[in-house]
Formats: structure tokens, C-alpha cells, sequence
């Protein structure tokens, strides 16, 4: 599928104009879906090349350690891409910089722990500083200074480092000072203020390295102030969303400034890179919500798209968005005792079309070669009749990219018995559970 044509809409006005134009909900998914990617075909062979095209839309790759299924940095890839290679992945963003060739992307707080371009080292000076005039009285106290010249000199001596490299020759000893905690909240509070940066990773290991070591001399030193780098962040939150409120806005990028974020907004609109619409639904209190729509945004006539999603693709992240926008009320139950969980211990949401249709709590079980869901569930807006279909295709090819040879569909959620029904008609492909559950108990039972 290639981008559909754009539907004709007349322009709205700017700031002083009364023209607003107003988009049906269906409208507004539309072009928040196209602006994440997900009106385009996916590739027949993703290579290097598509995932920086994917990362460019995105702006940043949020990070989790979670692993059920594969770890939450590799899925927004694999769902707007399909089935790519991992390896690019971990070559594009996990090698480490060589002095013949400087990483093309590193690791800052840019929404929570995320992958973003190295070139957009300067557009976070006002966060390190933050952060330094937060804790820096902290490591500015003697014992603390002398763990940071620690730390800094043995990066210099050793290069890019994991903390247990460091540690294995901290001072210690009866009358030492150091202790384990110390080196990895010295690492991470100069990681944070911008002396260190991350130089790739061993396996989900961060390396730290001094920041000359991993970003371009000519981006040091360069920092943006504080309000042109919030400029510059909402104009690219507002291109990443295609439409949205200034909370979206301000949350892609994690500035909680909403002063700063609302007065960036505005320069956006007098220069005509954003445009203020309604979106019918998107309320509080009975009022509408003020949003805004970038002017390189396009409204598909359709989204084409089927996805499994991780709870940090920047389609959903934001709760309040994906909820207003999509209908998904959504918690992390990771932590939730398993016999009070509602939808299981990680479960995905799945896009269908403009539509989040249901959500699967996956789990690859390697050992037998089998991607287990373990609960599938029914999203309000869902069409069960002409949804189950893709949704196991999806699943097949979830399945696939893993390396996995088969798909087992426990009988918890009220869309399980449907989908095993879909998935057993493959049986070259798919086995199903004959028990409800794999590894938990569901509510009541």
C-alpha cells in the first residue's frame, strides 16, 4: 500500500483568522496514523535504509527492558516495517562509535530513556542543565566530587566501559569510600547533565563512554537555548502526531513547561507550520479540546494497516491520547498480582485499519518454538467479523519474525476462542493449548 491520495480539505486560518476546520475522529486517526507511518506499504525486504526512515518519522525510539516477547525498542519497527532483521537494529543503534566513524544514533532522556540521532546532541542542553542544577549540589559534596573524578578518569583511560568494568577496580576495603550504587549513579547523573554519553550497548548492557568519545566535536559545545530547543521540539511533536492538543504536544517530548509549550505553538501557527482544527470528540467537560494540525500532515481516505503495537509506540504512549484518540484505556499490568490482572501480564494493543481492535498478551516461548497468547481481548471498536483475519495473519507474522514455527492460543479473554478457531485452520503453522492459560491464572478461576 502506498500513501493514499489526501482527501481535500480548505485550509483553516491562522492565529487572527476565524476559519477553523473541524475532522470527524475517524478523520483525525487517519492522519495520525500517516504521520507515524502507517499509510505506507510496508517493505518486501526492510533493510538499513527503512528503519531510518521509520526512526525519522518517530524522532525518537523509547527503550524497555521487558522481554516476554521481544524488547519494546524492537517492536515499533517491526510494526510499521514487518519482518526485518534484528541484527540492522542492533547495528544501527547499539554498535559502538569507532574513530573512523562516529554512531549515527546514541541514548538521552528525550521522552523516558529513548534512541535519538546523535546530531540532535545540542537540542538537549536545557535538559541537562536541569538536571545539573537539580542534583549538582549533591555531586558537588567531597565525597561524591572525588567519585565523579573517579569515574571520569577511568573513562578517559579505558573508553567506552560497561559499570562492571569500572567497578571491578573501584577503591574499596575496610576504610574505603566506594560503594557498588555509587558508580552507576555516577555514571548516570553525568550521563544525565551531558559529560557522558552512551556508546551502544552489550546485549541490553549500557556502555558509557566521556561524550567526546561518541559525539561529533563540532556538536559539542553547540547547545541550543532553552527556547529554541523547545521550539524546535514542538514543531517536530506536532509533525510526529500530524494533529494534536498542546498536552500531546508537550508529552512526545516530555516538556512540562506548558508556558514554554503553548508559546511555541503559537510562533508555529503566525509562521503557518501548524494550523488550529477541532477534532468532534476530542472534549473535556463538554468543551472542545483546542488542537492543532501541522501543514505537512495528509489525511489518507483509509489506513490499510495491520499492527501489534508496544505500550511505547508514540501512537499510544501518551495515555490521555490514546484514549481521546483511539478509544484505548490502557495500564501496564506488569506489576498487578496475576490473578487481579484484567488483560495479562504485558498485552500489546492491535491496530486494524484507523481502529485499535483488540489486545494480545504475547510470549515467545522459545524453547518450543512457540509465540503463545496468552490472552486476546476485544477492544470496544472492534469488528470481529472482518478483524479476526488479520489479526492472526499478524500474528503469524509476529510469529515469523522471531524465528518461531507456531502460534498457541490459550482460552482467556473473549477473543481467544475466535482467533484459535482462525489460527487452527493453518495447522501446518499453529498449535493450539488445550488448557485455558499457559503461566497464569485468570481472574476468579
Amino acid at each position: 500500500m502506498t500513501d493514499s491520495p489526501a482527501e481535500p480539505r480548505r485550509p483553516s486560518g491562522h492565529s487572527g483568522h476565524s476559519v477553523v476546520d473541524t475532522l470527524s475522529a475517524g478523520e483525525a486517526r487517519r492522519i495520525a496514523l500517516a504521520a507515524q507511518g502507517f499509510s505506507r506499504r510496508r517493505p518486501a525486504d526492510p533493510g538499513v535504509r527503512h528503519l531510518h526512515t521509520a526512526m525519522a518519522r518517530m524522532g525518537v525510539l523509547q527503550i524497555d527492558s521487558v522481554n516476554v516477547f521481544a524488547r519494546s525498542h524492537y517492536l515499533p519497527l517491526f510494526s510499521r516495517l514487518g519482518v526485518y532483521d534484528p541484527a540492522l537494529l542492533e547495528r544501527a543503534f547499539l554498535a559502538r562509535p569507532t574513530a573512523a566513524r562516529s554512531g549515527r544514533y546514541t541514548e538521552y532522556l528525550a521522552h523516558e530513556a529513548t534512541f535519538l540521532p546523535v546530531e540532535d546532541w545540542p537540542l538537549w542542553g536545557f535538559r541537562r542543565d536541569a538536571f545539573r542544577a537539580k542534583r549538582g549540589e549533591f555531586w558537588g559534596r567531597t565525597s561524591s566530587a572525588r567519585t565523579l573524578g573517579w569515574v571520569r578518569s577511568e573513562l578517559r583511560e579505558r573508553g567506552p566501559s560497561r559499570p562492571a568494568d569500572i567497578r571491578g577496580d573501584a577503591p574499596g576495603g575496610k576504610a574505603g569510600w566506594w560503594e557498588w550504587d555509587d558508580v552507576k549513579h555516577a555514571l548516570e547523573y553525568l550521563w544525565r547533565v551531558g559529560e557522558v554519553a552512551i556508546a551502544g550497548r552489550d546485549g541490553f548492557e549500557r556502555r558509557y563512554a566521556l561524550a567526546e568519545d561518541v559525539v561529533p566535536v563540532d556538536l559539542l559545545g553547540r547547545d541550543l537555548d532553552r527556547a529554541t530547543a523547545i521550539g524546535e521540539l514542538v514543531r517536530r511533536a506536532a509533525r510526529a502526531h500530524g494533529v494534536a492538543t498542546a498536552a500531546d504536544i508537550a508529552d512526545y517530548y516530555r516538556i512540562k513547561d506548558r508556558t514554554a509549550v503553548l508559546g511555541a505553538i503559537d510562533v508555529l501557527v503566525e509562521r503557518g507550520e501548524l494550523e488550529p482544527v477541532r477534532v468532534r470528540g476530542w472534549e473535556r467537560g463538554g468543551r472542545a479540546v483546542p488542537a492543532w494540525r501541522h501543514v505537512d500532515a495528509v489525511l489518507p481516505r483509509r489506513i490499510d494497516a495491520t499492527a501489534i503495537l508496544t505500550p511505547f509506540d508514540p501512537v499510544v504512549w501518551f495515555r490521555d491520547r490514546a484514549l481521546r484518540a483511539f478509544a484505548l484505556d490502557y495500564r501496564i499490568e506488569i506489576y498487578t498480582p496475576a490473578a487481579k490482572r484484567r488483560y495479562g501480564y504485558y498485552s500489546l494493543p492491535v491496530l486494524v485499519g484507523d481502529r485499535i481492535a483488540a489486545r494480545v498478551d504475547l510470549k515467545a516461548d522459545r524453547a518450543a518454538g512457540t509465540l503463545r497468547v496468552q490472552s486476546a481481548w476485544w477492544e470496544p471498536q472492534a469488528r470481529p467479523a472482518t478483524d479476526l483475519e488479520p489479526i492472526a495473519a499478524e500474528l503469524r507474522t509476529a510469529a515469523a519474525w522471531q524465528g518461531l514455527e507456531h502460534v498457541s492460543v490459550s482460552g482467556w479473554g473473549d477473543a481467544s476462542a475466535a482467533l484459535a478457531d482462525v489460527l487452527d485452520g493453518h495447522p501446518e503453522r499453529v498449535r493450539r493449548h488445550d488448557v485455558g492459560r499457559t503461566d497464569q491464572v485468570p481472574p476468579g478461576s
